[in-house]
């Protein structure tokens, strides 16, 4: 006898940080039943599931194990996961289960770099020169062989994790050490640098059909790192037209199905990709989307995962950014508020406070990552990015930020 529908479950593998993923799962929760699969027992996430197990996300033999155990309570409709390192963990588990998603070797070539930046150069699609680097000597080589400056990276992080410029041979040791420490022995890439304001493209893919829906306007910190410190997204943004390229990079690795964060940089010859991720952008990108179109990203992916149709319909004509809010050196929290002078102005989304008093803040320049760098994040909304830009700036002056130094 078949189960009834409130049986058929949306399995969401890893959710990530909740700062900002929470907004993911709430709005796949609206459109169907979920059963989550993390590496810990859910907390705040229980008003939004129908179920749940718990194993570890990343590996494939667990992942199976409590997927069957989940098989065995519901009939599974579709599986999900936004986190990057879970994509070929959970593309596996959509093809042995005979559901919608964008198969484990397509994954596979997201994750990968080395392997994306090889398919487009035999496509023909406009991306930088890349060379895979085992040893300092290698990269060496690699980057005479490219020409200074370069920038090297990590074959299969996210987040701008070990990402770093070289601008000429005496830099390089340092940057490959850094780039080497973040890869864990996955391997590093010494790439041409793009010179031109970077950029991620939010694309849909239906039956083999790209649709740009988004352009993502990225704020970076100061190089020779990669740090993003911010983000705006417009409606009707016009580098729209402006991106072609996107469509056939994601051609190229087998993309046929699913949302798509596509990072490029437009240089002065035209656009060039950077990376293609198999998944929604990071860092409350599609909550900026949502607010500045009415598209809800989540709730898409939710749909294509679960083999339903998609409107791509935009229904509002707005702008909204995210900023990042690191101090000038690492440390530890001491004081951490928005002035009284802030208020709760409308246009002000959120105000989250990622780190408290007495907690640590280390930059990336001192062994630090992206995130454990950040102290809050505020998001703003507007009728164009210049009067979201403008806004964030002003309450990131109101807010009253003491450290004490470690150590």
């Amino acid at each position: 006898m078949p189960r009834p529908d409130t049986d058929r479950v949306l399995i969401v593998i890893a959710i990530g940080n909740p700062a900002y993923r929470a907004y993911c799962l709430e709005s796949v929760a609206r459109r169907h039943p979920v059963a989550l699969i993390d590496a810990a027992a859910p907390t705040w996430q229980l008003p939004h599931l129908r179920d749940h197990e718990v194993a570890d996300p990343q590996d494939l033999d667990a992942l199976c194990a409590a997927v069957a155990r989940l098989a065995a309570r519901h009939e599974i409709a579709g599986v999900l996961t936004w986190d990057e390192y879970c994509l070929v963990p959970a593309a596996t588990i959509a093809a042995d289960l005979r559901l919608p998603g964008p198969g484990a070797a397509t994954a596979a070539a997201c994750r990968d770099k080395s392997a994306g930046r090889a398919v487009w150069a035999s496509d023909g699609v406009p991306s930088a020169l890349s060379i895979h680097a085992a040893s300092l000597a290698e990269a060496t080589a690699a980057a005479r062989r490219i020409g200074f400056p370069v920038v090297l990276k990590p074959t299969s992080h996210a987040g701008s994790i070990g990402v770093v410029k070289a601008e000429t041979v005496e830099e390089l040791a340092a940057a490959f050490a850094y780039a080497d420490q973040a890869a864990q022995g996955d391997g590093v890439l010494v790439e041409e640098y793009l010179p031109g304001p970077e950029i991620s493209v939010e694309c849909v893919t239906v039956h083999g059909i790209t649709t740009p829906v988004a352009v993502t306007r990225k704020r970076l910190g100061p190089e020779p790192r990669f740090d993003e410190i911010g983000h705006t997204v417009t409606a009707d943004d016009p580098l729209l037209d402006e991106v072609g390229p996107v469509a056939a990079a994601l051609a190229a690795l087998g993309v046929t199905r699913g949302i798509s964060h596509v990072e490029m940089r437009l240089t002065p010859t035209g656009p060039r990709l950077i990376e293609a991720n198999g998944r929604l952008g990071g860092d409350l990108i599609g909550h900026l989307v949502n607010l500045a179109t009415g598209l809800d990203l989540p709730a898409v992916a939710a749909d294509l995962a679960l083999g339903r149709p998609v409107d791509l319909t935009p229904t509002r004509r707005a702008a909204a950014g995210v900023r990042f809010v690191s101090p000038d050196s690492s440390g530890t929290v001491h004081r951490a508020q928005a002035r009284p002078e802030l208020g709760s102005p409308a246009w002000l989304e959120r105000l989250v406070w990622e780190r408290e008093a007495g907690q640590q803040i280390l930059l990336p320049s001192d062994g630090g990552t992206l995130h454990t760098a950040r102290l809050a994040h505020l998001v703003a909304t507007g009728t164009t990015a210049a009067e979201v830009n403008e806004r964030l700036d002003h309450a990131a002056a109101l807010l009253d930020i003491r450290l004490s130094p470690t150590g």
